[in-house]
Formats: C-alpha cells, structure tokens, sequence
C-alpha cells in the first residue's frame, strides 16, 4: 500500500530558470489580451485544459512545454521564497 517515507523530489535549476521564464511570458500575452492572467493560469494548473491560455504570442503552445507540477512547483518556491 502506502510508504511511511517521505520522498525527495528535486528539480533541475535550468528548469526552474525555464517555469519562470514561460509564466512570465504566458502571464504577459493573457494581460495584454484583457484576460486575468492569475485567473486564467490556476484554470489552467487545476484543470490541465489548454484552453484556459491564449493563442496569442503562442502563450498556449509555450506553457505545454512544461508540465503543470513544474508550472505549480516554481509558483510555490518564488511565493515562500518572497514573503
């Protein structure tokens, strides 16, 4: 069944560089549609449907690049890190 052990889980500083990278660059392409970029990207995260994100400046295509664990890991890390 389940395992008492905690499990490590690391990711690689070039990914974190690269999550960065694409939510910044989807989170301008929502705004600047008129669209709430927050809104729009934790429909996206919770649900996995690629709709949620705009075409436009091919936003939808760059943040299936990465997997929504990375997306929601790198969101975590820059929230706790910044408080």
């Amino acid at each position: 069944m389940f395992n008492n052990e905690t499990m490590a889980f690391k990711v690689e500083k070039e990914k974190v560089v690269h999550a960065r990278e694409v939510l910044e660059s989807v989170y301008q392409a929502l705004k600047e549609k008129g669209y709430n970029p927050i809104n729009q990207i934790v429909g996206y995260i919770l649900s996995g449907d690629p709709t949620y994100i705009t075409n436009h400046k091919n936003a939808r295509s760059i943040i299936r690049r990465l997997e929504r664990d990375e997306l929601l890991e790198e969101i975590v890390r820059h929230y706790l890190e910044n408080k």
